[in-house]
C-alpha cells in the first residue's frame, strides 16, 4: 500500500490513501490504518470521519484489545457505489456489474455479430448495461461511471487506432459515443491493463506494489503496476508483452516483428499449428474438421498427447517472455489471467513459475510469486469495472505533485 504525507494541501491525496489502506485490508482500524500509512492519528481519524458520512466505510466489529477501548474494524461498503465493466473482444462481449468491493453482482456475455457497423455495436453495449443496472435496481444515483476495456492500440481521448483484429474500427472514438449512448462517463483501457487493474483492486494484488499481469485472451497483452501506481507508457499503450520476440526466426507478426509471444502463442497460432500437424499425421483424439481452441485445451487437459505437446511449447514461449518481463522490471508478482488460459491454467502456470523461480538474474536476490488469477474468465471485464473505482478513488502521486 501506499504512504500517505502530513504535509498541509494534500487533504485528497491522504484521503484516497486511508480508503485504500482499507479497501484492500478487508477490515482495519485507525491505529493500523495511521502506522501503515505514516498518518497521524488525528489526520486518519478526520478522514474516516468524513468517509463514514460519505456512507463509503462502514464500521463492522472490533478488534480484541490489549488493554483499553477496542479498536473499531473498517471496511468498504460494497454498496456504497457500482461501476458496469464492459469487455469488448473481437468475438465476444462480457459485462459485469460489480460493487465497490469488485465483486460481480451479475455478469453477461454476448457474441459479437459479424458485419455491423461500429456504431450499431456500441448502442448495443449500451443498451445492454442499462438493462442490467435496471434489472438489478441499481439507481442512476449509485452508479459511478462505466468502465471499458477494448483491443488498443487507444489514444489519450478513448479512440481506437488501427485495431488489429476489427476491420473497420479505426478511428473510432468509442469512449465518447458509449458515454453518450448511456450518460454515464466511461473509463477505459486497453483490456490487458484493465485485467491488472481489477486484480489490484478486486484480486490477489491488493497489497503488492508492483506487478505485471500477463494477459492470454484473443490477443496477448499485459498490464504494470509499479510502486503502487499503474504504469501506462507514454502513449498509454505500455505492457505489450505480446510483442516480446520468443522465436527469432518466427512466423511474422500484424506488428511488423517476427516470432512475437503473440505470433506463437495466441488461440489462433495454437489452432493453426494444431492443425499443420494433424495434416502431417499426428496422433490425437481431435478432428481437423471441428477444431477450435477451446476443444484444443480440453483435449489438453484429459492428456490428448498432440493437444498438451502443443500447449506445453506455447507454454514454454510464455515462460520466455515472462523471464524477461521479471528480468526487466525486477517485480514482486507475476499475474497470468485471461479468458484462454481456460482448461490450461495448470499447465501455464507449473512450467511458468518454474522458469521464474530459475531463470532470472536476480532469483538469488528476490523471489518472483508466480500466480493465476481467480478472476481469470472474466478478468478483463471485472478489471473494466474497477477501472472507474481506480480511477474514482485510488492515490495517485500526479494529484500529490500538483496540490
Amino acid at each position: 500500500m501506499q504512504m500517505g504525507t502530513n504535509l498541509p494541501k494534500v487533504g485528497s491525496y491522504n484521503r484516497a490513501v486511508v480508503l485504500e489502506a482499507i479497501q484492500v485490508s478487508d477490515g482495519i482500524s485507525r491505529v493500523q490504518i495511521a502506522k501503515r500509512a505514516g498518518l497521524t492519528a488525528q489526520t486518519v481519524s478526520v478522514i474516516v470521519r468524513k468517509l463514514l458520512e460519505e456512507g463509503l466505510v462502514i464500521e463492522d466489529g472490533s478488534l480484541p484489545s490489549s488493554g483499553g477501548k477496542p479498536r473499531t474494524i473498517l471496511r468498504v461498503d460494497p454498496a456504497a457505489g457500482y461501476a458496469v465493466g464492459i469487455h469488448f473482444d473481437p468475438g465476444e462481449i462480457s459485462y459485469v456489474l460489480a460493487d465497490l468491493a469488485g465483486q460481480p453482482v451479475t455478469k453477461l456475455h454476448t457474441d459479437v455479430r459479424p458485419g455491423l457497423a461500429p456504431d450499431t455495436v456500441i448502442r448495443e453495449m449500451a443498451a445492454t448495461a442499462r438493462r442490467m443496472l435496471g434489472e438489478a435496481g441499481v439507481p442512476d444515483g449509485k452508479v459511478l461511471g462505466i468502465g471499458l476495456a477494448c483491443p488498443g492500440p487507444l489514444d489519450a481521448d478513448g479512440v481506437m487506432n488501427f485495431p488489429p483484429r476489427l476491420t473497420g474500427w479505426d478511428h473510432v472514438p468509442i469512449k465518447r459515443l458509449l458515454e453518450e449512448h448511456t450518460g454515464f462517463p466511461v473509463t477505459f483501457d486497453n483490456d490487458a491493463a484493465a485485467a491488472a487493474i481489477g486484480e489490484r483492486w478486486a484480486g490477489l494484488a491488493r497489497a503488492t506494489p508492483s506487478f505485471a499481469y500477463l494477459y492470454l485472451g484473443t490477443g496477448i497483452g499485459g498490464g504494470l503496476f509499479l510502486d503502487n501506481q499503474i504504469y501506462r507508457g507514454r502513449s498509454l499503450n505500455a505492457g505489450e508483452f505480446g510483442h516480446i520476440t520468443v522465436v527469432p526466426d518466427g512466423p511474422d507478426c500484424y506488428c511488423g516483428n517476427r516470432g512475437c509471444v503473440e505470433a506463437v502463442c495466441c488461440p489462433s497460432a495454437i489452432e493453426a499449428t494444431v492443425r499443420a500437424r494433424l495434416a502431417g499425421g499426428a496422433r490425437s483424439t481431435l478432428a481437423a474438421e471441428s477444431l477450435d481452441h477451446a476443444a484444443i485445451c480440453a483435449a489438453a487437459a484429459s492428456g490428448d498427447p498432440l493437444a498438451r505437446e502443443v500447449i506445453g511449447e506455447v507454454a514454454a514461449r510464455l515462460a520466455d517472455a515472462a523471464v524477461s518481463i521479471v528480468n526487466m522490471l525486477d517485480i514482486d508478482l507475476l499475474v497470468l489471467g485471461g479468458p484462454a488460459m481456460h482448461k490450461v491454467a495448470d499447465i501455464y502456470h507449473r512450467v511458468v513459475a518454474e522458469a521464474v523461480a530459475t531463470r532470472p538474474l536476480a532469483r538469488r536476490l528476490h523471489s518472483v510469486q508466480v500466480e493465476t488469477s481467480p478472476i481469470a474468465a472474466d478478468a478483463a471485464a471485472i478489471g473494466a469495472a474497477s477501472l472507474v473505482f481506480h480511477a474514482t478513488y485510488a492515490p495517485r502521486l500526479g494529484a500529490l505533485l500538483t496540490s
